[in-house]
């Protein structure tokens, strides 16, 4: 049989650049990658579905799949993770290392359905008190004027969101406008070299980490999604698609723990590496449902307490029901 030949656009990170690259082919696909910016990305593949697969926004999947759109197929590969306190930003003359300050403040956010707001709003609210409904939201561009919701939303009672697309949340941050934003992209007077901006937790690592300890959640930010369409002509694709990924994963991690010629121009990277290894375990960054069902349980509580996700998801819900196990030899 001849391979089929699918389209993917998907940033260009380490852990999927083996796949990108060829050097990890995927059974029966002959493949053309895109490597864009995920923000690209996202807004091409949501709005105009240009590619076969793509990286995508867990948010907005989870967001369209509660609401019954039924047009994409997720698969458990988690292309992009992060720890999200140290996405919360202040003046230095804000409440720094203060959370619990924020209750009843102002805060901007560049989409409600960005998933990085998503874990933030929720450990404001679950760890320290500052409920949704306690804050009087912004939402607006980082650092770029005229950004607006990818999906549509509709907000749980009680949650004040009032968009600016004539200002940037950097901006209105440093005016006074607003007492705290929370970004993946880090705001123009964070970067700067001012100081104006500083982070919310300055100690962010020593929170993050102490926050996995205790609720053994890390962050998941994008997934991988195909077509309905491509899904449904050839449902053994999400499982190839799968393990080629998983694939290309392990081979970077063993690229990022090889301390003998560095393979990032990052001093002391594969040691920071071993270190994340003795917090996070032998297998830092698993894809499939089961290693990550405690940190999908807790996006998806989020996502449907803030309105993001119409209904209550369980995570099998979200990916093709043939990555939720494998064979076992």
């Amino acid at each position: 049989m001849p391979p089929i030949h699918l389209s993917l656009a998907i940033n260009d990170t380490d852990q999927v650049r083996d796949l990108v690259a060829g050097r990890v082919p995927i059974e029966g696909v002959e493949l053309t990658a895109l490597a864009l910016p995920v923000e690209e990305i996202f807004f091409r593949f949501v709005r105009h579905r240009e590619w076969d697969i793509s990286e995508l926004s867990l948010a907005k999947f989870s967001s369209l799949r509660a609401a019954g759109d039924e047009s994409l197929v997720a698969i458990p590969v988690f292309t992009s993770r992060a720890f999200r306190h140290s996405a919360i930003f202040v003046r230095d003359d804000g409440p720094v290392g203060r959370p619990a300050e924020l209750r009843g403040r102002r805060i901007g956010v560049p989409e409600w359905t960005q998933t990085a707001t998503v874990y933030a709003r929720g450990l404001l609210t679950h760890d320290y008190g500052v409920a949704v409904e306690d804050v009087d939201w912004t939402q607006a561009g980082t650092n770029e004027p005229g950004r607006t919701e990818g999906v549509p939303i509709a907000l749980p009672p009680g949650v004040r969101i009032t968009a600016r697309p004539d200002q940037t949340l950097n901006d209105l941050l440093l005016a006074g406008e607003l007492d705290a934003l929370i970004a993946a992209h880090s705001p123009t007077g964070f970067t700067d070299g001012t100081g104006r901006i500083v982070r919310l937790f300055p100690d962010f690592e020593q929170v993050e980490a102490e926050s996995y300890r205790r609720t053994g959640v890390f962050p998941i930010m994008h997934v991988v999604a195909l077509r309905r369409e491509v899904f449904d002509r050839d449902p053994w694709i999400a499982m190839e698609l799968f393990k080629a990924f998983e694939e290309a994963r392990r081979r970077s991690l063993v690229r990022m723990l090889d301390p003998n010629a560095p393979f990032t121009p990052i001093p002391w990277a594969w040691a920071h590496a071993a270190r994340t290894v003795e917090l996070l375990g032998d297998d830092p960054w698993p894809y499939g449902i089961e290693p990550n069902r405690a940190t999908l349980e807790a996006f998806l509580a989020y996502a449907h307490e803030q309105g993001v996700c119409a209904r209550r998801l369980e995570p099998e819900e979200l990916f093709a029901p043939e990555t939720a196990s494998r064979y076992r030899v």
